[in-house]
């Protein structure tokens, strides 16, 4: 098996005299096609063109003598390392790093990055991807092949964001363009890129920021599912919590909120970091919420109009919170298919009718009867009393 495995972080600029020490003993090199022209591979190193590093860490495995592998950036950040690093393959590697494509791309665009999220796209996560750039104003987006510039703008759609694309990163083609991003799907992108997705109106941190990608939403306030004065019927602080802890929104994770009422629920959800669509046909409904979410420094989409018609034009949701309309609107949103949808209800026949509509959308539905008293503390006298049936469903996973 190979002897060494030195992997080198390429960043545009000159060899390191550990690069290029390396390099003049490797028998094997293994890199993209602009990688494998540098002057100083070794002319008598058997080269590999990457596809693949899973297979080219298996063909390293087999090979006697001294490997070094190429990557573009910093190759510990999203890079080889990780793959070739895995026990099946037995290799000892050394890493000779360089400035990674992100912190290329933010130094290209003159911005700082530590308070930004960084992603990776492939057509398998793009849509994970696309979601957390709705739901953050500064997103570090490493594409691929079927997951580039074009396709993260095509599926944010509406959602209004600007896009610095950075190709080519340290080659003599390097570009950097700037686009809104409606006009970024009328344009070819050459690969690999970075693309840096900004945009919303989150609020900015009232400190320095000590924690890498960490949002001051996250940061700034304890506690979730507080009891609100302005909350409306259906929203107490005990119902939402049991909302939240069922749905579990994530970063990544696209959460439907129907019948938004207030908004309180919405914007919880999204100071998870989960990307939000909060529906109501209540145009002061849409304004509060609209409200509470730039109180609260998060960003979330507002659209207005009423469920379930409104629903047709949405991406696809990962969870649902479904505030108004009752069976017909949780019958709808089952057919979209989300892992999760929560509602409740006020009487137990609207609850037997919302869980028949989970139940033959192919769902497992459990209800529970949720009360809660609030107590004066002073007295111990009741304040106020709250009864509702909270209904949750799950997709089974072979569905």
């Amino acid at each position: 098996m190979a002897d060494r495995v030195t992997v080198i972080g390429w960043d545009g600029s000159p060899l390191t005299a550990a690069a290029r020490s390396a390099l003049s003993a490797a028998t094997l090199v293994a890199g993209a096609a602009h990688h494998l022209a540098l002057p100083e591979v070794p002319p008598t190193a058997e080269r590999i063109r990457l596809g693949s590093i899973g297979l080219a860490a298996r063909r390293i495995a087999g090979h006697r003598g001294t490997a070094v592998v190429f990557a573009d950036g910093d190759p510990g950040f999203f890079g080889a390392v990780r793959i070739l690093r895995a026990p099946e393959h037995g290799l000892e590697v050394e890493v000779v790093p360089a400035v990674s494509s992100v912190a290329a791309a933010f130094a290209r665009a003159g911005m700082p990055w530590e308070d930004a999220q960084v992603v990776v796209a492939h057509p398998r996560t793009l849509r994970r991807a696309v979601n957390v750039c709705r739901a953050h104003g500064k997103v570090a987006v490493l594409t691929s092949p079927g997951a580039g510039p074009a396709e993260l703008a095509l599926l944010l759609g509406r959602v209004h964001r600007t896009f610095v694309i950075c190709e080519e990163l340290g080659t003599d083609k390097e570009q950097v363009t700037v686009l809104t991003s409606d006009r970024v799907a009328d344009h070819s992108w050459r690969d690999p890129n970075v693309v840096i997705v900004i945009g919303g109106q989150a609020a900015a941190p009232a400190e320095p920021a000590w924690l890498l990608a960490q949002s001051p939403v996250q940061t700034a306030e304890r506690g979730w599912a507080r009891p609100l004065a302005d909350a409306g019927e259906g929203e107490s602080a005990h119902l939402r919590a049991a909302q939240l802890a069922r749905l579990g929104p994530r970063t990544g994770d696209l959460v439907w909120d129907i019948g938004t009422g207030s908004g309180v629920f919405a914007v919880e959800a999204a100071a998870f970091g989960a990307a939000v669509i909060a529906v109501d046909a209540d145009p002061l409904a849409c304004a509060r919420t609209t409200a509470a979410a730039r109180k609260r420094g998060v960003l979330l989409q507002v659209v207005p109009g009423r469920a379930p018609h409104v629903l047709e034009d949405l991406p696809e949701p990962d969870v649902v919170r479904v505030g108004g309309g009752g069976a017909e609107v949780v019958a709808a949103v089952a057919d979209r298919r989300p892992e999760r949808i929560v509602s409740h209800a006020s009487t137990r026949d609207e609850a037997e009718a919302i869980g028949r509509a989970l139940t033959e959308g192919g769902y497992t539905v459990e209800c529970a009867l949720l009360q809660s008293v609030g107590l004066d503390t002073r007295t111990w006298s009741e304040q106020e009393r709250s009864v509702v049936f909270l209904l949750a469903a799950e997709r089974p996973v072979n569905r």
